[in-house]
């Protein structure tokens, strides 16, 4: 339950995902805005990150019997698994209001010092992608976290004045997808990290029944079971998929969810059994079909998909890899032994094991 829904009719007939994908993990703003009454509102109601969430009770009730603000918090992982979620839920339990912005809309260390210096005590700030944010705002950050002042420069070359801003204490809450591009000094100063693992699909499956109760869905539980095993491990991708599978046993069946009507209505939305969408496959039988499963280079991989080279290796790779489907090598792609039983080929004998023999011998 990690995730952003608020039932909508014009953001819920809306194309599904980041580029039209329906098990893309990034959300846009019609997914945002969906998504928004799903979210649940503390700890207790949030499913899955089991060791995160205990953590974290555990730093928001000892600030609340100290009487203090909470320490900031950092919190790292994949798009969809509920960081935007725990922001809010930090905020509600510590009984705070929450500002929040993004690293992207950060580009200048003025920026920041508006924004921190409009702060009231005890606030939540939340800043997501905050690698992105601009080395001069980052800088100012350093001061900002640790000591709870700014210096605001007035005037330009040797006659510039810093004015040093105190600010009321306030906790700053960072998401990061990219938890490596953080620089050190950064992330020393967050006072607990923790990072999000994907869910298992009993976790997805506790997810999309609350999802269904609050959006009057009744769904059986195969039905949910079988939604589950194709969200990718992603809550976000999940209560998407739930919607979908819902219009079509809307349109098509009695409205009640089994797990013949999610299959089918998966099905029309290319999501196979694994979570793979045409993307997935196509590159998966580009990479079988076309090279005898590797290795090929990504340059050529993505011409024989018809697709950019960017989109193939930050779209569609990273959950391939991640399922054992595909592997990176120096000199290339690989289909494994799991992509040729997935797509139902036989590897040429020369490539049994996944194109590794071939890539190994000479």
């Amino acid at each position: 339950m990690n995730w952003d829904e608020t039932p909508s009719a014009t953001a819920d007939d809306a194309p599904p995902g980041p580029g039209g994908r329906l098990v893309g993990a990034d959300a846009d703003g019609d997914d945002q805005a969906v998504e928004a009454a799903l979210r649940p509102k503390d700890l207790g109601e949030f499913v899955g990150q089991e060791r995160v969430r205990e953590q974290l009770d555990l730093v928001l009730k000892a600030a609340r019997q100290r009487g203090g603000t909470a320490d900031h918090v950092l919190l790292s992982g994949a798009p969809g698994l509920g960081k935007t979620t725990l922001s809010m839920i930090i905020a509600a339990e510590m009984a705070a209001p929450i500002r929040i912005t993004s690293g992207p809309a950060i580009q200048h260390a003025g920026d920041l010092a508006a924004i921190l210096s409009s702060l009231a005590e005890g606030e939540v700030l939340f800043l997501d992608e905050i690698h992105r944010m601009s080395r001069p705002a980052e800088e100012m950050l350093y001061m900002a976290m640790e000591d709870f002042r700014v210096d605001v420069i007035v005037g330009k070359g040797p006659g510039a004045t810093a004015i040093p801003l105190e600010l009321p204490p306030f906790t700053l809450v960072g998401a990061t997808t990219r938890a490596g591009l953080l620089p050190p000094p950064l992330r020393d100063r967050f006072g607990f990290t923790g990072h999000m693992e994907f869910y298992a699909p009993a976790e997805l499956e506790r997810v999309i029944h609350r999802s269904a109760g609050l959006l009057d869905v009744t769904i059986e539980a195969e039905g949910a079971s079988e939604i589950a095993g194709r969200s990718r491990g992603t809550p976000r991708i999940a209560n998407r998929l739930l919607r979908r599978v819902r219009d079509y046993a809307q349109v098509k069946a009695d409205g009640v969810i089994t797990r013949e009507i999610a299959a089918s209505a998966l099905a029309v939305y290319d999501v196979d059994e694994r979570g793979l969408d045409r993307l997935d496959r196509a590159v998966l039988s580009a990479l079988l079909k076309l090279f005898g499963g590797g290795p090929v280079g990504l340059s050529t991989l993505a011409v024989a998909v018809g697709e950019e080279r960017e989109t193939v290796e930050e779209v569609a790779e990273p959950f391939l890899v991640r399922e054992g489907l595909l592997a990176r090598t120096p000199r290339g792609r690989i289909g494994t032994p799991a992509a040729w039983a997935h797509l139902g080929l036989t590897p040429p004998p020369q490539t049994a094991g996944g194109g590794q023999a071939g890539l190994f011998k000479a």
